[in-house]
């Protein structure tokens, strides 16, 4: 292992350890810590900008000292399995446990890791990046798991923010990476032949110890898609990764140890993390990981896996909705629905064609996973769903007052879980108050229930009326010729804005736009009737799959038919 002075930029040299929390420079009092690269914990916001967190259920009360990767190790029997994959046997938790020991001491050894140190990890869906995310976590060091979509100018940038030295990469998906030219990047490649292909590397067969790391030293950093601006990182500790588990998947979810998991999103997205690795390593189930999950490739892989627990996004759902004929989905007992809003209408056809309860909710990167939701004869169509168990809610105005039930305001959250950006201004912005405001307009109902209006910077306002796309979006999911649409609003000299309307429509169904405004006009208010409806075959999307809606926004240029 190398000297810590190799990092003495940065680094400090190992605290004395104390049973007691430490307070550095007055943020919250911290436990000391494991890492010897601090860069970390050194580039947290400032202590006044720091969410208030809450920790009221029993589960939530983590011991001082925990490290993540060795608790979700330990979670199934050694003989079951815990990853699968479409061609190869299973892997059980015995044989993943003596991979990840291998890993990490190759990469405490010979490649020079030291706890603390950003090691990032690129490459597709698969048991072999999985594992390397629980070396990097049980070696101490940070996971920074990009998406193997991401180009060269998206990695440069993300390893410049977090200061990253070392990355393990997929050797199919090196391309890019090795073009982004970071200085003092070192790339270690596996999935190859070579000697020096990381699976290749002689190593130890013994045991690895776990590095003894703090609950709240930093575990992974996440960063968001990016759709506008600079990405910002978002630091979250060893306990924030069982939390998401001991919340949302515990009470929500309520997975069991026979549940087979699988969805669209990728590790790189904290929604695929905790779906696929997170929540069923936690109950000892396992997870079908696949490196293609459209929803042309989730049916067949459902029928043959038998899968019980399936994450993807409301597109996919509606997609796959077409598609159910001669597929069998009978071992679906649990369907989680995340990453934009869900309209209504989906989750009736849904429910109709499968008998099952799409389990609606909103989860942001900056806190991890799902913090609304509701699951069962508790699901109420249209909306989010209630505050999950550990996790408090509320609708507030812009000066930070909850406003009454009924009126929309801004979603604002706290929990086990809080926004921390590595190094960013924007921590203002998102915590305000100790609350984590998430930037989208909710109405809470008189009854608890929170119901999704639009992300804040998605109200138009048009000759003085307020309207929410995602009610014309849903309007216009309706007409059965409407595939996909998103609805944005266009500056307009005499209105103030438009109403613009970006719609898919299903193949062979002929570009009406007069029609489609019929029949919005004859399901909503006609003032909230698009003014223009331009025809894409495709909505512009982030590699996570998230709407672009920026895009649309900032122009009309496509290369649809405006009608």
């Amino acid at each position: 292992m190398p000297s810590p002075r190799r990092y003495a930029r940065w680094a400090s040299p190992p605290p004395r350890r104390s049973r007691a929390p430490t307070k550095a420079r007055g943020r919250p009092a911290m436990h000391a810590s494991a890492h010897v690269d601090t860069f970390a914990r050194d580039h947290l916001p400032p202590p006044g900008q720091w969410p208030r967190l809450h920790f009221g259920l029993p589960e939530l009360r983590y011991p001082e000292r925990l490290n993540a990767a060795a608790e979700l190790l330990d979670g199934g029997a050694p003989d079951r399995p815990v990853f699968r994959t479409p061609t190869a046997p299973p892997w059980t938790y015995g044989e993943l446990r003596a991979r990840v020991d291998r890993l990490a001491h190759i990469i405490t050894g010979e490649l020079g890791v030291v706890p603390g140190n950003r090691v990032l990890l690129r490459g597709p869906t698969t048991p072999w990046l999985a594992a390397c995310w629980l070396a990097v976590l049980k070696a101490g060091g940070v996971a920074v798991t990009v998406l193997a979509q991401q180009r060269s100018h998206e990695l440069r940038t993300m390893c410049e923010i977090a200061r990253v030295e070392h990355a393990l990469c997929d050797i199919r998906s090196v391309g890019d990476l090795a073009e982004a030219a970071t200085p003092g990047l070192r790339i270690t490649v596996y999935g190859g032949d070579a000697p020096d292909d990381l699976l290749n590397r002689p190593a130890p067969g013994t045991p690895f110890a776990a590095v003894d790391t703090a609950a709240d030293d930093v575990a992974l950093i996440a960063f968001t898609s990016g759709t506008t601006g600079r990405p910002k990182g978002c630091l979250h500790f060893h306990r924030d990764v069982l939390a998401i588990a001991d919340t949302f998947s515990r009470h929500v979810l309520a997975p069991r140890a026979d549940d087979v998991f699988a969805g669209s999103p990728p590790l790189g997205f904290t929604f695929g993390l905790g779906g696929l690795l997170v929540f069923p390593m936690r109950v000892g189930a396992s997870a079908l990981l696949l490196e293609q999950a459209g929803p042309r490739q989730l049916l067949p892989a459902i029928a043959e896996h038998r899968v019980s627990v399936l994450f993807t996004a409301p597109t996919a759902y509606r997609a796959m909705l077409g598609a159910l004929d001669g597929h069998d989905v009978s071992s679906l007992r649990r369907c989680v629905c995340a990453g934009e809003n869900l309209p209504a209408a989906t989750w009736r056809a849904w429910h109709e064609r499968t008998g099952l309860r799409l389990i609606n909710g909103i989860g942001a990167t900056e806190l991890l996973h799902i913090f609304i939701s509701a699951a069962d004869e508790r699901i109420r169509p249209g909306t989010t769903g209630v505050p999950v168990p550990g996790w408090q809610a509320r609708v507030q105005d812009e000066d930070g007052d909850p406003v009454p039930d009924g009126r929309p305001g801004l979603l604002a959250v706290r929990g086990p879980v809080g926004c921390r950006y590595l190094a960013d201004p924007r921590q203002r912005e998102y915590v305000r108050d100790g609350w984590n405001v998430t930037g989208d307009t909710y109405v809470r109902e008189d009854d608890g229930y929170f119901r999704y209006v639009a992300r804040a910077d998605d109200m138009i306002v048009s000759a003085g009326y307020n309207i929410a796309g995602p009610e014309v979006e849903e309007a216009l999911l309706r007409h059965p010729d409407v595939v996909e649409t998103a609805v944005v609003g266009r500056s307009d000299e005499e209105r103030g804005q438009v109403v613009v309307a970006f719609t898919v429509l299903r193949a062979g169904a002929r570009p009406d736009a007069e029609a489609l405004r019929a029949f919005v006009k004859a399901e909503l208010a006609p003032y909230k009737c698009p003014r223009e409806i331009v025809f894409l075959d495709a909505l512009p999307r982030t590699a996570t799959g998230k709407l672009q809606r920026f895009r649309l926004r900032a122009t009309g240029d496509t290369d649809g038919d405006q009608q």
